[in-house]
């Protein structure tokens, strides 16, 4: 289906996003690691409580709803799926980023999460995660690395991955249940988005 030229209605309970899909088809020139003490840790086999708390942690103020929605035995599966890499951005021994990588399709990585906790946004962490998420990707037998992100997201992160070295390649719209109105965020999160109930 077509959207039409101009304004579209989105239903009461619902949110809207246009959705920006970026890829690379060549390592990018490496960019210099930002002063930092950050590290990067593999999780081999992430608990689900781990998982669920870092990924609220990080994409709460950005509405990130999928992940929270899925029951357990359907989010064991595809985190802990063959092909998928999951790492922890650390600082101070605990955990305040989260890069997921999934190489399961031939020749491809995508970044399917990747983010830092607010307290760390603007100093240098995601630019230091990003370097990682590349090593890492492009260390396999890829000809593409690709992500997507969305107006939820924050304001920069376009920018962000075409600094990266992505481009934008494809746009949607994704129009979902609001998730603070059914208990998956709370009704305070993304204070960016109006919450719109009737």
């Amino acid at each position: 289906m077509i959207l039409p030229d101009g304004y579209s209605d989105v239903p009461a309970g619902k949110i809207a996003a246009v959705v920006t899909h970026l890829e690379m088809t060549a390592p990018p020139a490496r960019r210099d690691d930002p002063p930092g003490a950050w590290s990067l840790r593999k999780v081999d086999t992430p608990a689900l409580d781990w998982y669920r708390d870092i990924f609220r942690r990080v994409g709460e103020d950005w509405l990130w709803f999928s992940r929270a929605r899925m029951a357990d035995a359907d989010l064991a599966a595809i985190i802990n799926a063959p092909g998928i890499e999951i790492y922890a951005l650390t600082v101070d021994g605990r955990d305040e980023g989260l890069l997921e990588l999934d190489f399961r399709e031939t020749s491809q990585c995508e970044l399917v999460y990747f983010g830092v906790t607010s307290g760390l946004i603007g100093t240098g962490a995601a630019r230091f995660l990003m370097n990682r998420a590349l090593e890492r990707a492009w260390s396999n037998d890829v000809r593409r690395v690709w992500v997507h992100t969305c107006t939820l997201d924050h304001p920069s992160a376009v920018a962000f991955y075409q600094r990266s070295g992505f481009r934008p390649f494809r746009r949607q719209i994704e129009i979902a249940d609001d998730p603070r109105l059914d208990g998956t965020a709370p009704r305070d999160a993304a204070r960016h988005v109006p919450l719109i109930e009737q």
